[in-house]
């Protein structure tokens, strides 16, 4: 079965392949999930579910205060349900299960969906930032608002009121993610014991975008700085993927996830020692996707993460062995304005030259053994979730171009 499937123009990034059952899957006939194999498909519609239920109790809410928001509860809405490969709520749901949590409880999927609520809030202001013109291959939330203005012939900068309009559908997303979780319908003690996390992986994911923004700004800038990491790009980009991507995306859904089900100390640390790396991993494949991508599967231009000047990891390695033309080369054109299809192809062909992509397909399968290892050892309570952590890991990291 292929590691990558389409759905409606979006890569799913290979979680088809959890459709099927797993080596040790004949050996633990026993366990019913075994008996009938994990459906991802029915997991991302009982959150989608979950979303379309709160939208519509917010679209009502929306529309008593005035009609005019009608249009940017449709836009939210498509936003939200267009696509999306919901794996930040997988892993809060596995963790769940793997803590022992029921697998029918609706209001797991509930708080697992207020975790793609904070996601689309995310991306409405990366989109934003990045000046980013499409998501999953349809337009991005502040083209659209910017569309909606010209079609409707309002005056000013349509420019201007899609950007404006972002920032504030990309809060109000936010907003709601605290909302959902506190309304998943789970205990209160189990919503108790999970929120501290929860609002520190917002903190986390805030801060390593800010860094993110940062680094191309500031690129060399603190080299005198007391922090003896701040003086090496590499280990600066290894911090902005553990906090804008890494722990927010496997390690704090599957901690959110077990802590929601009573998950014991042990067991949280072993999520952790499972997540990291994975999803260091995941988002070293996202940036070796972002220079070498398909269009057609990224959803996203080729070469964009080059037009943004994302000083990424793979980048970092690039500029830490390339040679004096090539390190001028990618310097002087990372996150030029206008930058067209001639220069992308120049940089590429500079990174590749300089054996950064081998080194990061390199730490990609290193992280990801450290990951599995740490997931064999974990003191995981249902094994059908072991097994199917065992296959997210798999998808999240598998090779797409």
């Amino acid at each position: 079965m292929p590691l990558t499937r389409t759905v409606h123009g979006l890569d799913t990034h290979g979680l088809d392949t959890l459709d099927a059952p797993g080596p040790g899957a004949a050996a633990a006939a026993a366990d019913p999930v075994d008996a009938n194999p994990v459906d991802v498909e029915r997991l991302r519609q009982r959150v989608d579910g979950a979303l379309t239920g709160f939208l519509d109790r917010r679209q009502a809410t929306l529309e008593s205060i005035s009609p005019r928001l009608l249009p940017v509860a449709a836009t939210l809405r498509d936003f939200l349900l267009d696509g999306g490969k919901r794996l930040r709520p997988a892993f809060c749901y596995w963790g769940w299960r793997g803590a022992g949590g029921g697998a029918d409880e609706e209001g797991v999927v509930a708080a697992a969906a207020a975790l793609e609520l904070l996601q689309a809030g995310a991306l409405v202001h990366d989109d934003l930032i990045d000046r980013s013109d499409t998501r999953r291959g349809l337009p991005s939330v502040h083209r659209r608002l910017q569309s909606l203005h010209a079609a409707e012939g309002w005056r000013g900068d349509g420019a201007r009121y899609g950007e404006a309009g972002a920032v504030l559908l990309g809060d109000m997303l936010l907003m709601w993610s605290d909302e959902l979780l506190g309304d998943c319908g789970l205990d209160r003690e189990a919503v108790r014991r999970a929120k501290p996390l929860f609002d520190l992986m917002r903190t986390e994911v805030m801060a390593g975008q800010y860094l993110d923004v940062l680094e191309p700004a500031a690129c060399g800038e603190d080299a005198n700085s007391e922090d003896a990491n701040s003086a090496d790009p590499i280990e600066r980009a290894r911090t902005v993927i553990h906090y804008k991507s890494a722990k927010y995306t496997i390690e704090r859904p599957l901690q959110i996830g077990g802590l929601l089900a009573g998950a014991d100390p042990a067991l949280v640390a072993a999520y952790g020692a499972f997540g990291l790396p994975l999803g260091e991993a995941f988002q070293l494949r996202d940036d070796l996707l972002g220079v070498y991508g398909d269009p057609a599967v990224t959803g996203k231009p080729a070469g964009d993460d080059l037009r943004e000047g994302k000083r990424t990891l793979l980048v970092a390695e690039a500029l830490a062995t390339c040679g004096g033309a090539d390190a001028r080369l990618l310097d002087e054109l990372l996150g030029a304005p206008g930058l067209g299809a001639r220069e992308v192809s120049m940089l590429r062909s500079a990174i590749t030259r300089s054996g950064a992509p081998d080194r990061v397909e390199a730490r990609i399968t290193a992280l990801l053994h450290e990951a599995l290892t740490a997931l064999d050892d974990a003191p995981i309570l249902a094994p059908a979730a072991r097994r199917v952590l065992h296959r997210l890991a798999a998808a999240a990291t598998a090779r797409r171009y």
